[in-house]
């Protein structure tokens, strides 16, 4: 009985893993099965089984995922990996839902499947169905420039400060 808890845990973190992919709850869940499968032995032994599935866990969470986090994130063509969530998505390019302007007239774009808030880099107003280069991320919101006039080079996210902070007095 209790090794079909282990496996129900498992399967639950897989689900969970599925919908974040930050590799954390993937070992989480190898770790359940480790222990479902001590289970299926021992299964009076829950502190053994305790421990089968946190030292699994944090041996692959430790060992495994950083490589399968850089194999994972990597992008083609450049081998380069972005800062954290946000710097993967600088240098992507996508299409505007709708017109983007400036901080007081976000628009939309089409990333990954989902729509994000836009703000033009220049200031100007781009229209509908432009294809942009995303150059910075402020928040949960993408500074965009077209494709066909780009900025010089692009910000360092690290250099760039926050552009509410730059507006306050």
């Amino acid at each position: 009985m209790i090794a079909l808890a282990w496996l129900v845990l498992g399967v639950i973190l897989l689900a969970v893993e599925l919908h974040h992919l930050a590799f954390y709850s993937l070992f989480a869940a190898v770790g359940c099965f480790a222990a479902a499968l001590t289970a299926v032995f021992l299964p009076d032994a829950i502190p053994v089984q305790l421990l089968v599935a946190v030292g699994v866990a944090v041996l692959g969470i430790v060992a495994i995922r950083p490589m399968m986090s850089r194999r994972f994130h990597v992008r083609s063509g450049t081998g380069a990996l972005g800062r954290g969530v946000a710097g993967t998505l600088v240098g992507e390019e996508v299409l505007t839902l709708d017109e983007v302007g400036d901080i007081h007239r976000v628009g939309h774009v089409r990333l990954a499947g989902e729509r994000w808030l836009a703000t033009s880099g220049s200031g100007d107003t781009i229209p509908r169905g432009t294809k942009v280069l995303v150059t910075a991320v402020e928040g949960t919101t993408l500074v965009v420039w077209p494709v066909d006039n780009p900025p010089k080079s692009l910000p360092d996210p690290d250099d760039t400060p926050d552009r509410a902070q730059k507006e306050q007095p």
